[in-house]
Parts: structure tokens; C-alpha cells; sequence
């Protein structure tokens, strides 16, 4: 069924029909479902982030509604340990969609979820991730919002909520600590934004 099937690939045709749509996000869910259900709370972390971004398509075009879902859906797929490359979850997962035909719109929003940029120049993977070109608008602002406002166990978590756990389960000077401060204003500003957009008329 090409419409299914493009659906959870993030093409240009997920907008086309309610049933496609569904489709598209059954057929991440269950990717999702395969790859992350044996690590337990990563899991439920994908399960919770996917889904705050149902409640956030409101704050994208609705042509773009059913990328930003799947998109939720994948975020994680790199922590599977089948799928670990560079040890980057971001890239690995968005290496792992690229190889398996989904659109490059999509990879790169997995790729660059949640302010990924500042992790990967600690981790010297600039150029590893410079293969996908990182969007701005609407739909990753969405995605960073639905990551960065869940908990580890999928709690509903504000953002100075999730940014303290963060530096309370690694230490605040390891790399991810140091990345995710850094990256608090790109976040917070992403935020907002989603924000300023549900909030419009």
C-alpha cells in the first residue's frame, strides 16, 4: 500500500488520507515497539514523547502532523544496541531510517533532535552529522518540545524539570552534561516557540 508505506517514511504523501495517516503511525509505532520495548523505561520514554507530540500537532502545519508523530515514534531507535554505530543515538538512528528508505526530512529530524548539535561537536561527530541538514520551524521545535518536556519513565516533566534530571543521572561535566547546558537555550527558545504556535488563533 504505497500511501501506508510512505506514511511512516515521512514522504510527501502523508497527508493524503486519514487512513494513511494511521497507518503511518502503527507502522512506527511498531518499529518502535521492536527496537526499544526489551530496554524497558527508553521504551516508555518513546511511548510518552509520541505521545506529547499528538498533542502538539496543533503547533505545525497539518500537512507536516503525521511526520512530526513518526518522528517522535523513531527519536530513540539508535539506543538499540543492534543499531549502534558511532555510539550517538541520533545519528546511529538516523543512519538506521536512512538505510531502511525513509526520507531524508525525516532522518534529519531524528538526526538533530533536541539540540543533537552540541553533543556531537563534544563527541567530534560534526561531520558525521553534517550528512543530514538540520531544520528549522515548526515541526522540530514540536519534536524537541515532546522529547525535552518527558521524563526518563515518560513522565510529564516542564523543561527545568527535565534539564535537572538530566544532569542528575550524568554527571554535570561529562558530555552529556555539558552538552545539555549548553544547549538550554536552543531548547528553551524551541520551546516557546511551540508554545507562541498553540497559542495562536
Amino acid at each position: 500500500m504505497p500511501n501506508e508505506q510512505a506514511a511512516a517514511r515521512g514522504g510527501d504523501d502523508t497527508d493524503q488520507e486519514a487512513g494513511g495517516r494511521a497507518s503511518g503511525r502503527s507502522l512506527a509505532a511498531g518499529l518502535a515497539r521492536d527496537l526499544l520495548a526489551p530496554l524497558g523505561s527508553r521504551y516508555r520514554h518513546t511511548v510518552s514523547v509520541a505521545a506529547r507530540a499528538e498533542e502538539l500537532t496543533a503547533a505545525v502545519p497539518a500537512v507536516d502532523q503525521e511526520l512530526l508523530v513518526v518522528a517522535a515514534w523513531f527519536h530513540d531507535l539508535g539506543y538499540a544496541p543492534e543499531l549502534v554505530q558511532t555510539g550517538f543515538h541520533p545519528i546511529d538512528g538516523a543512519r538506521y531510517l536512512a538505510a531502511r528508505g525513509h526520507s531524508p526530512r525525516l532522518c534529519a529530524l531524528v538526526a538533530h533532535h533536541s539540540a543533537a548539535t552540541f553533543e556531537a561537536a563534544e563527541r567530534g561527530l560534526e561531520a558525521e552529522l553534517a550528512d543530514w541538514q538540520r531544520e528549522e520551524g515548526p515541526v522540530p521545535d514540536a519534536l524537541w518540545t515532546a522529547d525535552m518536556t518527558t521524563g526518563p519513565e515518560g513522565e510529564r516533566f516542564d523543561y527545568a524539570e527535565r534539564l535537572s534530571e538530566i544532569l542528575a543521572r550524568y554527571d554535570q561535566d561529562s558530555i552529556v552534561g555539558r552538552s545539555m547546558s549548553r544547549a538550554q537555550p536552543s531548547i528553551q527558545a524551541a520551546i516557546d516557540r511551540t508554545s507562541r504556535r498553540l497559542r495562536a488563533p
